[in-house]
């Protein structure tokens, strides 16, 4: 690689931003921090992306600000806009190490002679690329792919947090990068300078917020060599925040006016820890695997998870691990009253679906966020009931349409022992009504028009725990009743059929009229 290519990310615009009127811009490194409390939130070309872009950044500001406690913190908080000074001084000291096309020392990039060239397309999960199917991006690896230096720093930066395990052509193997697996939690607040603070834990953190530190922690550009010593242990957090999960080397061209990247080399690197805790992300407890991520499902949506993000007291933490940065932000509510519990901020889970080195989709999602979610655990356990009932109700709307197939393809079903009955069928009649239910649409047509008045009840509930409830019970039944009603009308017309339905429907408002008076002992 020689000095005629040069693109450096502190100068260069590269960040998707969105600003105050809404519109798309790129910025450098430098202008990001310059304009964060004017921008309203980074918007990268997808999940992935965005995620890698934030942790990025925060690398930089904990390594310039700290904060080492919360009163350094505050003091961030209350201050308009970040220190330009320290931040000037941080990044033209290390300058020379965020050109994407340095001769000696390229951005998050290294030789690997044990490795071909190959298209870039292999860093793009949302590329045709080994297991990988066409997400969004139509290219594949015959006809590869084009970058822009802005195009390839963003798909670098996020290659190396979501690479996946998987073979490489050489003994040793790829492993997943640090945000692979599970969904990442960002708070999001008013600007993109609030949504950096509200990520930011205590720095250096203590054994609760990220179990490892050392003197020598740093992020990967400020090391001699990254790779060494070959290591699954970070040094602290900013070595994982950065962590160097393979070796890619870019080959600038410039075919014609402008340089773009069309291959590199990419090979395995370092292999972290599994067993490490990230500090965004939620983890549910497993009495055999421990500590297990909470991931995207493509049949469940993420707000029924969303009590666990406050598992704070002592009959919920069995349950399930917040991530650090809300459990730090808890803290600093406690302890300094700050930021206001009165404002609502948003909670944006990002990530995707994976199986092995499979992507199935990206996915991102938003909730609101009282900030009394993380000081009242009363609130919380009303939250986690109210979800735990939401649930019942779906399990029995799927009976309701278990007993309408029951009577539909069976000579005979007996009233009062159908479950039981149920249970006693074959394998090839169980599966037809399955088959029959998954096409109705039943369970899914139910948890979607629950989705959007849950954005409305979760901060309802902060305000009026009574009327919250009683509106979310009205949106309960509403929501079973519609589902139910477009199942029947899958269900045929002659005598049989009508009595399927008129079973079926009994038994839900059986079942409602027994699930939701339990609700109403929580007002």
């Amino acid at each position: 690689m020689t000095r005629e290519f040069s693109f450096n990310l502190v100068d260069e615009p590269w960040i998707p931003c969105l600003d105050h009127k809404g519109r798309t811009i790129e910025l450098s490194l430098r202008d990001v921090f310059v304009q964060a409390h004017l921008l309203k939130a980074i918007t990268g070309d997808s999940p992935p992306v965005t995620v890698s872009l934030h942790r990025l950044l925060l690398a930089i500001l904990h390594r310039v600000f700290g904060p080492e406690d919360e009163l350094a913190w505050v003091a961030l908080w209350q201050a308009g806009q970040w220190d330009m000074t320290a931040v000037n001084v941080y990044l033209d000291a290390w300058r020379h190490r965020f050109d994407l096309f340095d001769s000696e020392r390229p951005f998050y990039q290294a030789v690997d002679e044990r490795m071909k060239v190959k298209s870039v397309i292999g860093l793009s999960h949302d590329c045709a690329s080994g297991n990988n199917s066409t997400l969004f991006d139509h290219h594949t690896e015959d006809t590869g792919e084009s970058l822009t230096p802005a195009e390839a720093a963003r798909v670098l930066v996020a290659g190396l947090a979501y690479g996946l395990a998987g073979l490489s052509g050489i003994q040793q193997k790829f492993t997943d990068g640090t945000c692979a697996g599970g969904i990442v939690l960002l708070i999001e607040g008013d600007s993109l300078k609030q949504t950096l603070l509200l990520n930011m834990i205590q720095y250096p953190p203590n054994n609760d917020r990220f179990q490892i530190h050392t003197a020598k922690d740093a992020p990967a550009w400020e090391m001699v060599d990254p790779f060494m010593p070959d290591r699954k242990y970070p040094l602290g957090y900013l070595d994982y925040l950065t962590w160097q999960n393979r070796r890619v080397l870019f080959f600038p061209e410039k075919p014609n006016q402008d340089v773009v990247v069309r291959n590199m080399t990419m090979g395995p690197a370092l292999r972290f820890e599994t067993t490490l805790l990230d500090p965004m992300k939620n983890y549910r407890i497993d009495t055999k695997l421990g500590h297990v991520a909470i991931s995207f499902n493509e049949n469940r949506v993420f707000w029924r998870d969303s009590a666990t993000l406050f598992a704070f007291n002592a009959d919920m933490e069995g349950k399930a691990r917040p991530p650090a940065t809300f459990r730090w932000l808890r803290w600093l509510i406690d302890e300094m009253d700050v930021p206001d519990r009165q404002h609502i901020y948003r909670t944006v889970a990002l990530g995707m679906a994976k199986k092995q080195a499979k992507v199935f989709f990206f996915r991102q999602e938003q909730l609101p966020m009282p900030l009394d979610y993380l000081i009242d655990d009363e609130l919380v356990a009303t939250l986690d009931a109210a979800l735990m009932h939401t649930g019942a109700i779906a399990f029995d709307l799927v009976k309701s349409a278990r007993l309408m197939g029951m009577y539909q393809q069976l000579a005979d079903v007996e009233d009062r022992n159908w479950q039981k009955q149920w249970q006693g069928l074959n394998v090839n009649a169980k599966s037809s009504i399955n088959n029959w239910i998954a096409h109705t649409g039943m369970e899914h047509n139910y948890w979607a028009g629950l989705d959007t008045p849950f954005r409305s009840f979760i901060v309802d509930l902060a305000q009026n725990q009574e009327q919250a409830l009683i509106a979310w019970h009205g949106r309960l039944r509403e929501s079973a009743w519609s589902a139910f009603e477009q199942a029947a009308e899958c269900v045929g017309n002659d005598g049989r059929s009508f009595k399927a339905v008129v079973r079926g429907r009994n038994y839900l408002y059986y079942r409602l009229s027994e699930v939701l008076p339990i609700m109403e002992e929580i007002v």
